[in-house]
């Protein structure tokens, strides 16, 4: 049952960058917008991104405007999380999934299939 494998997760200094991969079926990828999540240690699982099936539209969480970048790649079955001026604030389990109903961006409910999750830390 396992359709969604987040990667690219680690360490880095705050001001740092990394590139998180979601690797999809064939399928889902191709047929449903897909978006990121992420849950802080003692915090509750938030929105960060999401971008449509075409890849046309993307949104984004107002905390991550101007840093993160989300995109995708169906050619290979691939969601992506470009971070960049990394904060500590970032530290997380990032999530992604995929959005299987229309309606607002930020509800959980509305994504059907997710990932295990990677971690990424952002040191002072």
């Amino acid at each position: 049952q396992v359709q969604l494998v987040e990667s690219g997760g680690g360490l880095v200094q705050a001001g740092g960058s990394l590139r998180l991969s979601c690797s999809a079926s064939r399928r889902t990828f191709s047929t449903y917008a897909m978006g990121w999540f992420r849950q802080a240690p003692g915090k509750e699982r938030e929105f960060v991104a999401v971008i449509s099936w075409n890849g046309v539209a993307t949104n984004y969480a107002d905390s991550v405007k101007g840093r993160f970048t989300i995109s995708r790649d169906n050619a290979k079955n691939t969601l992506y999380l470009q971070m960049s001026s990394l904060k500590p604030a970032d530290t997380a389990v990032y999530y992604c999934a995929v959005k299987t109903s229309s309606g607002s961006d930020y509800l959980e409910a509305l994504y059907n299939y997710w990932g295990q999750g990677t971690q990424v830390t952002v040191s002072s």
